[in-house]
């Protein structure tokens, strides 16, 4: 990871292929970058999954610790680590076609990130066709011209 963690509102995404928290999250935490820190507990949005155990094993014959979030934090995933670091990572929904997972991956990822997951993901879902690769890159100029942005970074919010 490139970046110092905990700047921004999303540390970076994650884009699980179902529902299945115990297996996804197995996964997700064996593949972390051992510059995170051991992960020792999850904070999940209950609405994002299926029913989730107390606890979830990782390599190592280790586990993890899974709790709900409280309120309504859909569609992100909170990673607490053995070094006091906390990370809000996105929760890609599983259904998204390539083109929006990519999206949403690649602005949860980008520095500056300030929005909250949903509000993210809802701007992946309405500009379905716009290109990852060509629009998340701010460098405080325009991005589109003349044209209103594709994208909720244009948006002003109320």
């Amino acid at each position: 990871m490139g970046r110092t963690m905990g700047v921004d509102r999303l540390d970076g995404g994650w884009w699980p292929r179902s529902r299945d928290l115990a297996a996804e999250l197995g996964e997700l935490i064996d593949h972390l970058p051992a510059s995170c820190g051991r992960v020792v507990r999850a904070r999940f949005s209950p609405p994002d999954w299926d029913p989730a155990p107390g606890a979830v094993a990782v390599n190592g014959g280790g586990h993890v610790t899974v709790d709900p979030l409280p309120g309504d934090d859909a569609h992100v995933i909170v990673l607490e680590t053995s070094d006091l670091a906390v990370l809000h990572v996105l929760v890609v929904p599983p259904g998204f076609s390539e083109d929006q997972g990519a999206e949403a991956l690649l602005a949860a990822a980008t520095g500056g990130n300030g929005h909250p997951a949903g509000e993210l993901l809802a701007a992946v879902v309405e500009y379905p066709d716009v290109d990852p690769a060509d629009h998340w890159e701010d460098d405080g100029g325009s991005w589109w011209g003349d044209r209103e942005a594709p994208s909720f970074r244009s948006r002003v919010r109320g």
